[in-house]
């Protein structure tokens, strides 16, 4: 008997993604020029009245697209802004994005790090102690609940009285913002190995670092790779954040900041373009860092 296949087949869905991403790309961009016209018209409209001066709806629709300081500019302004400030700027200047984005790439990478390493140990501590389950457990929950916009200026101001300046204390945020995600999928990754699997080590009389390297830890893998895509984009989130308070030192936050300053909304467009690709490429970094873990785990799919 012949098989009766649907006519919405995967395969059929797998060819048509990306035309559909391709039309909704289309149509965000052209929501983008209407919106940058809408908003960008009434401020211009308003600029006309005031100087009396006489306008139609072409030179309207030119100088909206034009204007030096939008409201909202247009996708090919911040474009050619993101050109001028990577390719035909030197990368140790000031004015470079890619000198700004260096400096938010180190604070983050460490911050990173260091969020990482204190998750997996809190959650090891957690799983092992329920002492340290009911004290520090709370606390490492609570602490979120904290905006770090209030504590950002605070941690800054605190670690340079003590001499701490440059990367650290903008590392310090993001490993604040970092470690949450980390301790809280290691520990639910700890304990994700079935109880039978459990009993069978302890027949085997496994001691409870076996257990952890046998058992626990391998278990957890998929859980801490998702954990840390999540703790690496709050990571980042962290850096731009602590940057906000060191004024024009360097960094996309300052560069965010600079912008707001000065009303050049087509350079605070662009840093936020740069921040939203890094944060990007972050992600799937570690995406493949757990595509090479799980091939030599043996782990498909």
């Amino acid at each position: 008997m012949k098989r009766l296949t649907h006519p919405l087949s995967i395969d059929s869905l797998k060819n048509s993604q990306p035309a559909a991403l391709l039309l909704v790309l289309i149509a965000l961009t052209i929501l983008w020029y209407l919106a940058a016209f809408w908003l960008n018209s009434d401020l211009l409209i308003k600029g006309y009245e005031r100087r009396g001066m006489t306008w139609d709806v072409s030179r309207l629709i030119s100088d909206a697209y034009s204007m030096k300081r939008p409201l909202l500019p247009t996708p090919d302004q911040i474009g050619y802004e993101l050109y001028k400030s990577i390719f035909e700027t030197k990368i140790s200047s000031k004015r470079s994005l890619v000198y700004h984005s260096g400096i938010t790439l180190s604070s983050t990478l460490l911050g990173f790090l260091l969020g990482a390493f204190l998750g997996i140990v809190l959650a090891i501590g957690i799983v092992h102690s329920r002492t340290l389950e009911r004290s520090l457990m709370p606390w490492v929950i609570t602490s979120q609940t904290i905006p770090i916009l209030a504590i950002a200026p605070m941690i800054i101001v605190v670690l340079g009285a003590m001499n701490f300046t440059g990367i650290l204390p903008k590392a310090i945020i993001s490993m604040y913002l970092s470690f949450f995600p980390v301790t809280i999928g290691m520990v639910k990754g700890l304990r994700a190995p079935d109880t039978l699997h459990m009993e069978l080590l302890a027949t085997y009389s496994a001691s409870p670092e076996q257990t952890f390297r046998k058992l626990r830890w391998p278990s957890a893998m998929p859980y801490l790779f998702a954990s840390l895509k999540i703790a690496i984009a709050a990571s980042l989130v962290g850096a731009i954040v602590g940057e906000l308070p060191t004024g024009a030192q360097g960094g996309l936050g300052s560069r965010l900041l600079s912008g707001s300053y000065y009303g050049q909304t087509i350079q605070i467009w662009s840093a936020l373009v740069v921040a939203a690709i890094l944060g990007s490429v972050l992600v799937a970094l570690v995406g493949y860092f757990e595509k090479r873990v799980n091939r030599r785990m043996g782990i498909t799919g």
